[in-house]
Protein backbone atom coordinates (compact mmCIF):
# COMPACT_ATOMS: atom_id res chain seq x y z
CA UNK A 1 0.00 0.00 0.00
CA UNK A 2 1.59 3.33 -0.43
CA UNK A 3 1.11 6.50 1.88
CA UNK A 4 -1.56 7.84 0.42
CA UNK A 5 -3.93 4.49 0.79
CA UNK A 6 -2.48 3.42 4.32
CA UNK A 7 -3.91 7.30 5.26
CA UNK A 8 -6.87 6.91 3.39
CA UNK A 9 -7.60 3.45 5.25
CA UNK A 10 -6.47 5.14 8.66
CA UNK A 11 -8.89 8.23 7.95
CA UNK A 12 -11.90 5.62 7.46
CA UNK A 13 -11.22 4.03 10.54
CA UNK A 14 -10.87 6.87 12.76
CA UNK A 15 -13.00 6.64 16.44
CA UNK A 16 -15.27 10.10 16.06
CA UNK A 17 -14.50 12.96 18.81
CA UNK A 18 -10.39 11.52 19.59
CA UNK A 19 -7.36 12.93 18.45
CA UNK A 20 -5.99 11.52 15.32
CA UNK A 21 -3.32 8.55 15.85
CA UNK A 22 0.85 9.19 16.25
CA UNK A 23 2.12 8.64 12.65
CA UNK A 24 -0.78 12.11 12.01
CA UNK A 25 2.02 14.22 13.88
CA UNK A 26 5.24 12.37 13.53
CA UNK A 27 5.64 10.48 10.29
CA UNK A 28 6.99 11.84 7.28
CA UNK A 29 5.19 10.01 5.20
CA UNK A 30 2.05 12.05 5.84
CA UNK A 31 3.78 14.90 6.68
CA UNK A 32 4.38 14.64 2.88
CA UNK A 33 0.72 14.20 2.14
CA UNK A 34 -0.25 17.08 3.91
CA UNK A 35 1.60 19.07 2.05
CA UNK A 36 0.61 17.80 -1.36
CA UNK A 37 -2.95 17.67 -0.57
CA UNK A 38 -3.57 20.75 1.58
CA UNK A 39 -0.49 23.26 1.84
CA UNK A 40 0.02 22.99 -2.06
CA UNK A 41 -3.89 23.36 -3.28
CA UNK A 42 -5.09 24.97 -0.70
CA UNK A 43 -5.73 29.12 -0.25
CA UNK A 44 -3.02 29.88 1.94
CA UNK A 45 -2.48 33.45 4.38
CA UNK A 46 0.60 35.23 3.88
CA UNK A 47 1.06 38.66 4.73
CA UNK A 48 -0.59 42.25 5.06
CA UNK A 49 -1.50 44.47 2.12
CA UNK A 50 -0.26 47.57 4.19
CA UNK A 51 3.05 45.25 4.10
CA UNK A 52 3.47 46.03 0.18
CA UNK A 53 2.03 49.27 0.20
CA UNK A 54 3.99 51.18 -2.65
CA UNK A 55 5.00 49.76 -5.93
CA UNK A 56 8.31 47.50 -5.50
CA UNK A 57 7.08 46.46 -1.87
CA UNK A 58 7.74 43.02 -1.42
CA UNK A 59 7.67 39.92 0.92
CA UNK A 60 8.35 36.28 0.59
CA UNK A 61 7.93 32.74 2.65
CA UNK A 62 8.94 29.71 2.20
CA UNK A 63 5.55 26.90 1.69
CA UNK A 64 7.07 23.43 2.19
CA UNK A 65 9.28 23.06 -0.72
CA UNK A 66 8.20 26.49 -2.60
CA UNK A 67 9.67 29.63 -2.54
CA UNK A 68 7.42 32.16 -2.54
CA UNK A 69 7.61 36.53 -3.40
CA UNK A 70 4.95 38.77 -2.92
CA UNK A 71 4.91 42.00 -5.03
CA UNK A 72 3.51 45.24 -5.11
CA UNK A 73 3.01 46.38 -8.86
CA UNK A 74 3.32 49.93 -10.64
CA UNK A 75 -0.24 49.67 -11.64
CA UNK A 76 -0.99 49.08 -7.37
CA UNK A 77 -1.54 45.36 -7.96
CA UNK A 78 -0.34 42.96 -5.74
CA UNK A 79 1.07 39.95 -7.29
CA UNK A 80 2.54 36.18 -6.41
CA UNK A 81 5.66 34.88 -7.93
CA UNK A 82 7.49 31.55 -7.73
CA UNK A 83 10.73 33.10 -6.19
CA UNK A 84 12.69 31.22 -8.28
CA UNK A 85 15.05 32.80 -11.20
CA UNK A 86 13.97 31.43 -14.96
CA UNK A 87 17.31 30.46 -16.13
CA UNK A 88 19.13 28.11 -13.08
CA UNK A 89 16.53 28.54 -10.46
CA UNK A 90 18.07 30.59 -7.61
CA UNK A 91 16.01 32.41 -5.46
CA UNK A 92 15.48 36.26 -6.88
CA UNK A 93 14.93 37.79 -3.21
CA UNK A 94 16.16 36.48 0.16
CA UNK A 95 15.08 38.70 2.25
CA UNK A 96 11.90 38.75 4.22
CA UNK A 97 10.49 42.29 3.39
CA UNK A 98 12.28 44.63 0.83
CA UNK A 99 11.79 47.19 -2.14
CA UNK A 100 13.31 47.16 -5.84
CA UNK A 101 12.27 48.92 -8.63
CA UNK A 102 12.86 45.63 -10.65
CA UNK A 103 13.57 41.99 -9.93
CA UNK A 104 16.88 41.41 -10.24
CA UNK A 105 18.29 37.32 -9.79
CA UNK A 106 21.90 37.94 -8.15
CA UNK A 107 23.53 35.10 -9.81
CA UNK A 108 23.40 36.20 -13.43
CA UNK A 109 21.52 39.81 -13.53
CA UNK A 110 18.78 38.27 -15.33
CA UNK A 111 16.15 41.20 -14.29
CA UNK A 112 12.18 41.63 -14.40
CA UNK A 113 9.64 43.30 -14.21
CA UNK A 114 7.37 43.74 -11.13
CA UNK A 115 4.76 42.24 -12.78
CA UNK A 116 6.56 39.19 -14.06
CA UNK A 117 8.59 39.62 -17.59
CA UNK A 118 11.48 38.92 -17.83
CA UNK A 119 13.24 42.58 -19.40
CA UNK A 120 16.48 41.53 -19.86
CA UNK A 121 18.95 38.42 -20.30
CA UNK A 122 22.32 38.61 -21.15
CA UNK A 123 23.94 37.16 -24.31
CA UNK A 124 21.58 34.23 -24.35
CA UNK A 125 22.29 34.60 -28.24
CA UNK A 126 19.71 35.68 -30.76
CA UNK A 127 17.08 33.06 -30.57
CA UNK A 128 16.08 33.51 -27.28
CA UNK A 129 12.74 34.70 -26.71
CA UNK A 130 12.70 37.11 -23.50
CA UNK A 131 8.40 36.95 -23.34
CA UNK A 132 8.78 32.56 -22.54
CA UNK A 133 10.63 33.02 -19.43
CA UNK A 134 8.79 35.45 -17.36
CA UNK A 135 8.22 34.53 -13.65
CA UNK A 136 5.84 32.20 -12.90
CA UNK A 137 2.75 33.04 -11.61
CA UNK A 138 1.33 32.54 -8.13
CA UNK A 139 -3.00 32.71 -7.72
CA UNK A 140 -2.98 35.78 -5.33
CA UNK A 141 -5.73 37.53 -4.14
CA UNK A 142 -6.17 40.53 -1.44
CA UNK A 143 -9.17 40.43 1.13
CA UNK A 144 -9.69 42.76 3.93
CA UNK A 145 -6.06 43.59 4.06
CA UNK A 146 -5.06 39.79 4.05
CA UNK A 147 -3.08 38.72 1.41
CA UNK A 148 -3.83 34.81 -0.04
CA UNK A 149 -2.11 32.18 -2.39
CA UNK A 150 -3.12 29.63 -3.33
CA UNK A 151 0.25 27.24 -4.96
CA UNK A 152 -2.34 24.57 -7.09
CA UNK A 153 -1.91 24.88 -10.60
CA UNK A 154 -6.12 25.56 -10.46
CA UNK A 155 -6.81 27.56 -7.37
CA UNK A 156 -9.73 26.37 -5.17
CA UNK A 157 -12.61 28.88 -5.86
CA UNK A 158 -11.91 31.87 -3.36
CA UNK A 159 -15.34 34.47 -4.07
CA UNK A 160 -17.49 32.49 -1.19
CA UNK A 161 -14.48 33.23 1.35
CA UNK A 162 -13.96 36.66 0.11
CA UNK A 163 -18.03 37.28 0.64
CA UNK A 164 -17.60 35.64 4.38
CA UNK A 165 -14.67 37.29 5.50
CA UNK A 166 -14.70 41.47 3.64
CA UNK A 167 -17.64 42.95 5.45
CA UNK A 168 -16.51 41.87 8.78
CA UNK A 169 -13.02 43.20 7.79
CA UNK A 170 -13.56 46.22 6.08
CA UNK A 171 -15.19 48.77 8.82
CA UNK A 172 -11.39 48.00 10.43
CA UNK A 173 -9.35 49.37 7.01
CA UNK A 174 -6.44 46.70 7.84
CA UNK A 175 -4.76 47.90 4.52
CA UNK A 176 -4.39 51.60 5.88
CA UNK A 177 -2.43 50.29 9.03
CA UNK A 178 1.39 49.06 9.53
CA UNK A 179 3.47 46.31 11.02
CA UNK A 180 4.32 47.71 14.26
CA UNK A 181 5.99 44.98 15.38
CA UNK A 182 6.42 40.96 13.97
CA UNK A 183 7.88 38.25 15.59
CA UNK A 184 8.65 34.48 13.87
CA UNK A 185 9.26 31.60 16.02
CA UNK A 186 9.86 28.00 15.46
CA UNK A 187 8.00 25.10 17.40
CA UNK A 188 9.09 21.89 17.34
CA UNK A 189 5.23 20.16 16.94
CA UNK A 190 3.92 19.01 13.66
CA UNK A 191 1.05 21.91 12.66
CA UNK A 192 -1.88 20.36 13.68
CA UNK A 193 -0.67 19.94 17.25
CA UNK A 194 -0.21 24.28 17.09
CA UNK A 195 -4.12 24.24 15.68
CA UNK A 196 -5.61 21.90 17.92
CA UNK A 197 -3.95 23.78 21.09
CA UNK A 198 -5.15 26.82 19.58
CA UNK A 199 -8.89 25.95 19.04
CA UNK A 200 -9.48 25.33 22.75
CA UNK A 201 -8.81 27.27 26.26
CA UNK A 202 -8.96 24.06 28.20
CA UNK A 203 -5.27 24.81 29.11
CA UNK A 204 -5.31 28.64 29.58
CA UNK A 205 -6.26 28.71 33.04
CA UNK A 206 -3.36 27.05 34.23
CA UNK A 207 -0.95 28.41 31.67
CA UNK A 208 -1.92 31.38 30.32
CA UNK A 209 -2.12 33.94 33.52
CA UNK A 210 -1.71 36.68 31.06
CA UNK A 211 -3.98 36.90 28.44
CA UNK A 212 -7.14 35.26 30.60
CA UNK A 213 -6.75 39.15 32.19
CA UNK A 214 -8.65 40.19 28.88
CA UNK A 215 -9.00 36.76 26.77
CA UNK A 216 -12.78 35.03 28.22
CA UNK A 217 -11.87 31.31 29.05
CA UNK A 218 -15.60 30.78 28.41
CA UNK A 219 -15.37 27.55 25.70
CA UNK A 220 -17.73 29.80 23.43
CA UNK A 221 -14.96 31.94 22.42
CA UNK A 222 -12.89 28.98 20.84
CA UNK A 223 -15.97 26.62 20.41
CA UNK A 224 -18.35 25.99 17.86
CA UNK A 225 -21.21 27.11 19.38
CA UNK A 226 -21.53 30.54 18.43
CA UNK A 227 -23.10 32.05 21.20
CA UNK A 228 -25.87 33.64 19.98
CA UNK A 229 -28.07 31.61 22.82
CA UNK A 230 -26.05 33.51 25.38
CA UNK A 231 -28.07 36.37 26.24
CA UNK A 232 -25.34 38.91 26.68
CA UNK A 233 -22.98 37.65 23.91
CA UNK A 234 -26.73 38.40 21.42
CA UNK A 235 -27.02 41.89 23.19
CA UNK A 236 -23.27 42.61 22.12
CA UNK A 237 -23.76 41.71 18.79
CA UNK A 238 -26.98 43.50 18.44
CA UNK A 239 -25.28 46.74 19.58
CA UNK A 240 -22.38 46.37 17.85
CA UNK A 241 -23.80 45.39 14.33
CA UNK A 242 -26.26 48.43 14.80
CA UNK A 243 -23.02 50.84 14.81
CA UNK A 244 -21.79 48.91 11.22
CA UNK A 245 -19.66 46.10 12.53
CA UNK A 246 -20.44 42.54 11.56
CA UNK A 247 -20.34 40.59 14.36
CA UNK A 248 -22.51 37.31 14.41
CA UNK A 249 -20.73 33.91 14.85
CA UNK A 250 -20.59 32.44 10.96
CA UNK A 251 -19.07 29.75 10.69
CA UNK A 252 -18.25 28.13 6.44
CA UNK A 253 -20.12 25.56 5.23
CA UNK A 254 -17.13 23.15 4.49
CA UNK A 255 -16.06 24.14 8.20
CA UNK A 256 -12.12 25.82 7.10
CA UNK A 257 -13.00 29.41 8.24
CA UNK A 258 -15.19 31.34 10.73
CA UNK A 259 -15.74 34.80 11.65
CA UNK A 260 -16.94 36.35 15.10
CA UNK A 261 -16.82 38.98 17.34
CA UNK A 262 -16.10 37.99 21.14
CA UNK A 263 -16.68 40.49 24.18
CA UNK A 264 -13.48 40.12 25.86
CA UNK A 265 -13.68 40.67 29.52
CA UNK A 266 -16.36 42.52 31.76
CA UNK A 267 -14.39 46.33 31.98
CA UNK A 268 -11.87 45.39 29.16
CA UNK A 269 -11.08 47.17 26.04
CA UNK A 270 -7.86 45.68 24.75
CA UNK A 271 -5.59 42.55 24.95
CA UNK A 272 -3.21 44.09 27.54
CA UNK A 273 -1.68 43.58 30.94
CA UNK A 274 -4.06 45.90 32.11
CA UNK A 275 -7.03 46.08 30.18
CA UNK A 276 -6.43 49.51 28.82
CA UNK A 277 -6.06 50.48 24.77
CA UNK A 278 -2.16 49.80 23.84
CA UNK A 279 -2.62 52.40 21.29
CA UNK A 280 -4.06 56.02 21.70
CA UNK A 281 -4.64 56.59 18.11
CA UNK A 282 -7.33 53.66 17.45
CA UNK A 283 -7.00 51.30 14.44
CA UNK A 284 -8.66 53.34 12.36
CA UNK A 285 -10.56 56.49 12.31
CA UNK A 286 -14.07 55.68 11.20
CA UNK A 287 -14.39 52.93 14.10
CA UNK A 288 -14.41 54.98 17.00
CA UNK A 289 -15.72 52.93 20.06
CA UNK A 290 -13.25 51.37 22.41
CA UNK A 291 -15.68 48.38 23.23
CA UNK A 292 -15.77 46.22 20.09
CA UNK A 293 -14.24 42.94 21.79
CA UNK A 294 -12.41 41.27 19.46
CA UNK A 295 -13.17 40.29 15.90
CA UNK A 296 -12.27 36.52 15.63
CA UNK A 297 -10.82 35.01 11.88
CA UNK A 298 -9.56 31.20 11.63
CA UNK A 299 -9.21 29.77 8.37
CA UNK A 300 -7.37 26.28 8.18
CA UNK A 301 -4.56 25.70 7.38
CA UNK A 302 -2.92 29.31 7.85
CA UNK A 303 -4.03 31.33 10.38
CA UNK A 304 -6.09 32.86 13.11
CA UNK A 305 -6.40 36.28 14.20
CA UNK A 306 -8.13 38.84 16.89
CA UNK A 307 -8.79 42.56 15.60
CA UNK A 308 -9.44 45.10 18.83
CA UNK A 309 -10.74 48.59 18.55
CA UNK A 310 -6.63 50.05 18.89
CA UNK A 311 -4.87 47.50 17.18
CA UNK A 312 -4.75 43.87 15.38
CA UNK A 313 -3.06 40.97 15.92
CA UNK A 314 -2.32 38.37 13.02
CA UNK A 315 -0.53 35.02 13.36
CA UNK A 316 0.66 32.35 10.33
CA UNK A 317 1.51 28.78 10.38
CA UNK A 318 3.75 27.58 7.93
CA UNK A 319 4.95 23.54 8.29
CA UNK A 320 8.56 23.01 8.34
CA UNK A 321 8.83 19.25 8.64
CA UNK A 322 6.55 16.47 10.42
CA UNK A 323 7.42 17.96 13.90
CA UNK A 324 8.46 21.58 13.50
CA UNK A 325 5.97 24.13 12.83
CA UNK A 326 7.01 28.43 11.98
CA UNK A 327 4.76 31.03 13.98
CA UNK A 328 4.78 34.42 12.90
CA UNK A 329 3.09 37.07 14.31
CA UNK A 330 2.17 40.50 13.40
CA UNK A 331 0.93 43.28 15.60
CA UNK A 332 -0.97 45.79 13.57
CA UNK A 333 -1.50 49.52 14.55
CA UNK A 334 -2.83 52.62 12.61
CA UNK A 335 -0.75 53.75 10.05
CA UNK A 336 -0.22 56.86 11.81
CA UNK A 337 0.42 55.91 14.76
CA UNK A 338 4.05 56.73 16.37
CA UNK A 339 5.92 54.04 18.62
CA UNK A 340 6.80 56.31 21.59
CA UNK A 341 4.24 58.50 21.27
CA UNK A 342 0.66 56.83 20.69
CA UNK A 343 1.99 53.11 21.54
CA UNK A 344 4.48 51.23 23.69
CA UNK A 345 5.94 48.20 21.84
CA UNK A 346 6.04 46.41 25.56
CA UNK A 347 2.56 47.13 26.10
CA UNK A 348 1.44 45.91 22.84
CA UNK A 349 2.63 42.63 22.68
CA UNK A 350 3.47 41.41 26.00
CA UNK A 351 0.56 39.70 26.05
CA UNK A 352 0.51 37.55 23.16
CA UNK A 353 4.69 36.89 23.21
CA UNK A 354 4.10 35.51 26.85
CA UNK A 355 0.75 33.49 25.16
CA UNK A 356 2.89 32.60 22.45
CA UNK A 357 5.83 31.52 24.64
CA UNK A 358 3.97 29.76 27.14
CA UNK A 359 2.00 27.75 23.76
CA UNK A 360 4.89 26.67 21.98
CA UNK A 361 6.27 25.31 25.29
CA UNK A 362 2.85 22.93 25.69
CA UNK A 363 3.17 21.82 21.57
CA UNK A 364 6.62 20.79 22.58
CA UNK A 365 5.64 18.66 24.99
CA UNK A 366 2.34 17.39 23.59
CA UNK A 367 4.74 16.34 20.21
CA UNK A 368 7.13 14.57 22.91
CA UNK A 369 4.37 12.74 24.40
CA UNK A 370 2.40 12.02 21.24
CA UNK A 371 5.81 10.47 19.48
CA UNK A 372 5.75 7.94 22.58
CA UNK A 373 4.69 4.13 21.27
CA UNK A 374 2.70 3.98 24.50
CA UNK A 375 0.46 7.18 22.87
CA UNK A 376 -3.08 6.32 23.18
CA UNK A 377 -5.52 9.28 23.13
CA UNK A 378 -9.01 10.04 25.16
CA UNK A 379 -11.91 11.40 23.81
CA UNK A 380 -12.18 15.14 23.75
CA UNK A 381 -13.44 17.58 26.43
CA UNK A 382 -17.23 18.10 25.33
CA UNK A 383 -17.59 21.20 27.19
CA UNK A 384 -14.34 22.85 26.43
CA UNK A 385 -12.76 20.80 23.16
CA UNK A 386 -15.06 21.20 20.85
CA UNK A 387 -13.38 23.66 18.82
CA UNK A 388 -10.49 21.48 18.55
CA UNK A 389 -12.50 18.21 17.83
CA UNK A 390 -14.42 20.49 14.89
CA UNK A 391 -10.36 21.60 13.02
CA UNK A 392 -9.58 17.37 13.22
CA UNK A 393 -13.21 16.73 11.51
CA UNK A 394 -12.79 19.44 8.99
CA UNK A 395 -8.53 18.29 8.59
CA UNK A 396 -10.25 14.56 8.15
CA UNK A 397 -12.92 14.89 5.77
CA UNK A 398 -10.95 17.40 3.93
CA UNK A 399 -7.77 14.96 3.49
CA UNK A 400 -10.39 11.93 2.74
CA UNK A 401 -12.33 13.88 -0.23
CA UNK A 402 -8.88 14.81 -1.57
CA UNK A 403 -7.37 11.32 -1.47
CA UNK A 404 -10.72 10.06 -3.09
CA UNK A 405 -10.89 12.61 -5.76
CA UNK A 406 -6.83 11.54 -6.65
CA UNK A 407 -7.77 8.16 -6.82
CA UNK A 408 -10.71 8.35 -9.22
CA UNK A 409 -8.04 10.25 -11.74
CA UNK A 410 -5.66 7.33 -11.74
Amino acid sequence: MTARDTMLSRLRHRKPETPLGRDFYCSQQDYQVDLDLIWYRDWLFVGHDCEVANAGDYLTLQVGDYPVLIVRDRDGSIRAFHNSCRHRGSRICSTVHGNAPRLVCPYHQWTYQLDGRLMAARDMGGEFDKSKHGLKPVHCASVGGYIWICLGKTAPDFEQTAKHIEPYFAPHKLHQTKVAFESTTVENANWKLVWENNRECYHCAGNHPELCRSFPEDPVATGVSGGADKPKIAAKWKYWESIGLPSQFKLSANGQYRTARTPLIEGVVSATMTGNAAVRRPLCDTVTEKDIGTLLLFHYPTTWNHVLADHAISFRLLPLGPMQTQLTTKWLVHRDAVEGVDYDIKELTEVWMATNAADKRICQENQIGVASPAYEPASYSPVHEDGTSQFVDWYCSHLKNRLLEDAERT
